[in-house]
């Protein structure tokens, strides 16, 4: 398959110097030949109302449009509370709804993550699996990409210097297209 291979990338982090957001730059720039990470950002998405689920706002159409062009997806999160962050569970929420209307079922998906902790994200990156089963997504189980001490794995300027990070998020991008591949023959 020599097509243009699309993968859109989410950070679910809000701060424009979070770890999360250099990451996903990092990973557009590690993609496989012939495929691409293009990113949607979050930010400024409202919270999920099922009042406003028949009429969603603009940002929410794009959103589920985005997902539904894209062959892959992307996920990179932060850990807040043990858990996923809440603007990611929303923008989720939003792509789901109405229900019988979610723009996640059948995709393939990758999560990874970056924290200054020492779990890298691991109990975030665990709950979005869980709602993977309900989505109806295929998850790359490995490699596992949860960079711990990220203060560490980036420069000042927010570019991933660490060159095992590097090295795992290739992988995990080429196991994305080599499983949207295999879905794709089945």
């Amino acid at each position: 398959m020599n097509d243009p291979f699309l993968i859109l990338g989410i950070a679910g982090s809000l701060r424009e110097g979070s770890f999360n957001r250099a990451a996903l730059r990092a990973a557009q720039s590690l993609a496989p030949a012939g495929a691409t990470v293009e990113t949607f950002d979050i930010k400024g998405l409202p919270g999920f109302s099922q009042d406003d689920e028949a009429t969603p706002p603009p940002q929410v159409v794009e959103l589920k449009q985005r997902v539904r062009d894209a062959d892959a997806i992307l996920l990179v999160t932060p850990e807040y509370n043990y858990s996923v962050p809440g603007v990611l569970k929303n923008a989720i929420d939003w792509a789901s709804r109405p229900y019988g209307d979610s723009a996640w079922t059948g995709k393939p998906v990758a999560i990874m993550g970056a924290t200054v902790g020492t779990l890298g994200t691991a109990r975030a990156q665990y709950h979005l699996r869980q709602m993977f089963v309900f989505l109806n997504m295929f998850a790359v189980n490995q490699p596992e990409v949860m960079l711990s001490q990220a203060h560490k794995a980036f420069d000042a300027k927010g570019n991933l210097t660490d060159e095992a990070a590097k090295k795992l998020i290739s992988q995990l991008l080429e196991e994305l297209v080599s499983l949207t591949r295999k879905l794709k023959q089945t």
